[in-house]
């Protein structure tokens, strides 16, 4: 009997262990309504040279992450540094927090965070950078990205020139350097293509974000007779100026038609989501090889942003149709001849300038421009 008893006991037992390891999944396969662990979001860290509401050149570059955020969901987390200055260091420290926050993709968005994150890109091979207005990149995990901003920059040349009452217009430019002269070139370009006798006054503030040194160049251009102000800086000072002046203006990265609405005409504008949404799907897919991108309005990365009512509709059509054959791609806009401001050959007559050529000619001021002071 108590072998008995002992035997139905063991029994009892092996049938309870068998049972638990059933109820654990022991060697039973997964529920199938189980749900797979959702997929850990991208980190792209967005470094920026000035705030993100600054009403011009940084708000434009957030309007671009802000895209991403938007298309990508909750399958892409942005890390976002304001005011961060070009100081190598800075910009390095700023770009591995982001990198020690899990930043898998650095965009940094101004010319001179260009050498640091060209050095961050060998030291962090497994992380993608992306530079805004650089050259350099490698084949690996760095690439740079600009655009055709001449192609604007010459239509709202092309409304100045027609609008102008004095054939005077102001041009507040930040540096002397070969990416403002392409745009002071272009405007000048378009001007003279509709009106022959229109001359650009430029001057320079020496620095990419300064509202008030900004504001000062512009009224120091409206005082100099200059009755349409426009610019290559990052505020919304030479509008804001040029309003309150009872004289016009065209901005620059961003339509400011509700902050300067007495004034504003249009302006230059950037759209980059047309570049990072793409750019960073291909790098989570594992698809992504450095390039050097250069956005065109037939790529639809630079546009013009819509006139205002302020622009006659026979200055609105003669633009549209420029650009139209802009945006098919059928109107360049370095077409010689063109000459500097002592009469030199930059461009032969029946010579178009590629991008290569752009960036290596157009570094002089063409004739019909002056810097002033």
């Amino acid at each position: 009997m108590k072998k008995l008893t002992k035997f139905l006991a063991l029994t009892l037992a092996v049938a309870m262990s068998m049972a638990a390891l059933a109820g654990c999944g022991g060697n039973t396969k997964p529920a199938e309504n189980a749900e797979a662990p959702a997929a850990e979001a991208t980190k792209v860290g967005f470094i920026y040279i000035g705030s993100q509401n600054d009403g011009g050149y940084s708000q434009a570059q957030h309007n671009g992450t802000k895209a991403v955020q938007e298309y990508f969901g909750d399958k892409v987390e942005t890390i976002i540094a304001e005011n961060v200055s070009e100081e190598k260091q800075t910009v390095k420290t700023t770009a591995m927090n982001m990198i020690d926050q899990g930043a898998t993709i650095i965009v940094g968005t101004s010319f001179g965070f260009m050498d640091a994150l060209d050095e961050l890109a060998t030291e962090y091979p497994d992380v993608t950078f992306l530079h805004f207005s650089g050259n350099k990149m490698n084949d690996k995990n760095f690439g740079n990205y600009f655009g055709a901003m001449e192609e604007p920059r010459y239509l709202t040349g092309m409304i100045a020139g027609m609008m102008t009452k004095t054939n005077k217009l102001g041009y507040v430019a930040a540096f002397p350097y070969t990416e403002v002269h392409i745009g002071i070139d272009a405007f000048a370009l378009g001007a003279q293509s509709v009106n022959p006798n229109a001359e650009v006054k430029v001057v320079y503030t020496n620095s990419w974000g300064d509202p008030a040194g900004e504001k000062a160049a512009a009224e120091s251009l409206l005082a100099q007779d200059c009755d349409i102000i426009t610019q290559h800086a990052d505020s919304a000072g030479p509008q804001l100026a040029a309003e309150a002046a009872g004289k016009l203006a065209i901005g620059y990265n961003l339509d400011n038609s509700e902050i300067v609405p007495g004034a504003f005409l249009t302006a230059p504008i950037w759209h980059h989501d047309k570049y990072l949404v793409p750019t960073i799907e291909k790098i989570i897919a594992g698809t992504y090889v450095p390039e050097s991108y250069y956005g065109t309005m037939k790529d639809g990365y630079v546009g013009l942003a819509p006139m205002t009512d302020l622009v006659p509709p026979e200055v609105q059509a003669k633009v549209n149709e420029v650009a139209a054959k802009m945006e098919a791609g059928e109107y360049p806009v370095f077409v010689g001849p063109i000459y500097d401001t002592e009469g030199n050959v930059l461009v032969k007559e029946g010579e178009t300038l590629d991008r290569a050529g752009i960036w290596t000619v157009m570094q002089s001021l063409v004739k019909g421009v002056s810097a002033v002071n």
